[in-house]
């Protein structure tokens, strides 16, 4: 089939599945058109027909063309079907993949390595899939998934200070809630599950750990702490801070377990529910507290931007000058930039010393840029990591390769985060402040309980 014809084949098809057949015989309008339709070009299998179609792409051959549909109608929920389709240049089916993966089909890509990306818009009533993104190879081998069943439902998010109050709001209801009631506690109950053990995980651990003690200050003395608490920290990678030195990672999962933090690794999480959070192995973990710390995601609206490209996680891909690879007016910074230095593989970490140091970089890119110069190559310099648990320790690496531990790595972690705090706020509130808590940190309490 020449180029021509399979383009007019593309059109049939696509009349074919949203205005259905009679639509054909009839002239929209008078206009010339290149393109004829082609009825019954897809040779679909016996008793299977098109449902709500949500995406036709080219394959990676250029010849074969996907088709993603809602499983012969408007949902594949409870469905055998298999809603991902591939057709030859003659209409003949030739793969059909996925069934069982989606719940209601709302987005189709194919990408230059001839994967297959799809987006599921719903969950199902058990909250056991949906809401997902899921990276398929060309024989339906699920190579990655974006997003779990039931976390927006059920978990806590730490990405704003909004978020942190509701959860410090929900924890302390928990504990005084537990304290009043005559009834023995249920399954579940004052534990916390906490899902990615990057640096956001762990530090949140200990310092549960240590806030849930301090509560017991405020004669919550019919709790046993030690008994009844329970914190899981749940890790898909097969150790703790994967993003960090191993020796970092091994020393922070040590002072962990001293802590009775139960490390769960090379566990995959597949749904979250009320209650509880579901893994891949089919064990169910009970928590009354669920907190998603897994990764992170830059704003939807990105992924739409004016024609924008990004990554699968929403951020804009930018080149060395930190400009948008397709508008040179626009640039990215921090957790919303995908850079990919050159001689690297990977993007560059989303982490605060990124984000501080592209913010510097951009200063002198503005100047640049006024004055119409050429603009610099950004360059990024790794200057660590630093882990702070709670009271219990502080570790960390610094520049190349200096192991620090306690005391000196507890100084070094507050002299770092008094520097986030001068870039956004400036010399003299910082140090008004800092001045303030060291007359006041005597009088205040441990723990916010309002």
């Amino acid at each position: 089939m020449r180029k021509r014809d399979y383009a007019i084949a593309l059109a049939a098809l696509a009349v074919a599945v949203t205005l259905g057949a009679p639509a054909y015989a009839q002239d929209a309008n008078s206009a010339p058109n290149a393109f004829r339709p082609d009825d019954g070009w897809a040779k679909q299998p016996i008793g299977r027909g098109f449902g709500s179609t949500i995406g036709l792409n080219v394959d990676k051959d250029g010849k074969s063309m996907w088709i993603y549909d809602r499983c012969g109608g408007n949902t594949c929920e409870d469905s055998k079907i298999a809603p991902l389709t591939k057709y030859d240049s003659t209409g003949k089916v030739v793969a059909a993949i996925g069934a069982g993966l989606t719940v209601f089909p709302h987005g189709l890509f194919v990408d230059k390595d001839g994967n297959i990306w799809i987006t599921d818009g719903r969950a199902d009533k058990a909250k056991k899939k949906g809401h997902t993104v899921l990276k398929l190879s060309p024989d339906g081998k699920v190579l990655m998934t974006l997003g779990t069943p039931g976390v927006a439902e059920h978990a806590i998010t730490l990405d704003t200070l909004d978020q942190a109050a509701r959860f410090n709001r929900r924890m302390i209801n928990a504990c005084l809630r537990a304290n009043a009631q005559y009834e023995p506690l249920r399954p579940g109950q004052l534990h916390v599950a906490i899902v990615g053990a990057g640096a956001t995980g762990v530090e949140l651990a200990a310092e549960l750990h240590k806030s849930m003690r301090d509560l017991a200050s405020y004669n919550l003395d019919r709790i046993d702490f030690d008994k009844h608490i329970k914190i899981d920290l749940i890790e898909a990678a097969p150790r703790i801070l994967p993003a960090l030195p191993e020796s970092l990672a091994t020393a922070t999962a040590e002072v962990l377990r001293q802590l009775g933090v139960t490390i769960r690794t090379g566990t995959r999480v597949m749904a979250v529910r009320a209650g509880e959070v579901v893994l891949a192995s089919g064990e169910i973990v009970p928590a009354e507290l669920i907190v998603w710390a897994a990764g992170i995601k830059a704003p939807d609206f990105l992924r739409d931007l004016d024609g924008l490209e990004t990554d699968q996680i929403n951020r804009l891909v930018v080149r060395p000058t930190l400009q948008t690879t397709r508008d040179d007016d626009v640039f990215a910074i921090g957790d919303c930039a995908s850079l990919i230095l050159p001689g690297a593989t990977q993007p560059l970490p989303p982490r605060a010393q990124t984000a501080h140091q592209q913010a510097d970089f951009m200063v002198r890119v503005v100047k640049d840029r006024l004055r119409s110069s050429p603009l610099p190559n950004f360059k990024y310099r790794d200057f660590g990591s630093l882990l702070s648990l709670a009271d219990y320790s502080a570790l960390g690496i610094v520049l190349d390769n200096v192991k620090l531990q306690g005391l000196i790595a507890r100084l070094a972690y507050r002299s770092l985060h008094k520097r986030h705090l001068q870039a956004l706020h400036g010399n003299f509130k910082v140090a008004l402040d800092t001045l303030v808590k060291a007359v006041t940190q005597h009088t205040e309490p441990r723990i916010k309980l309002h």
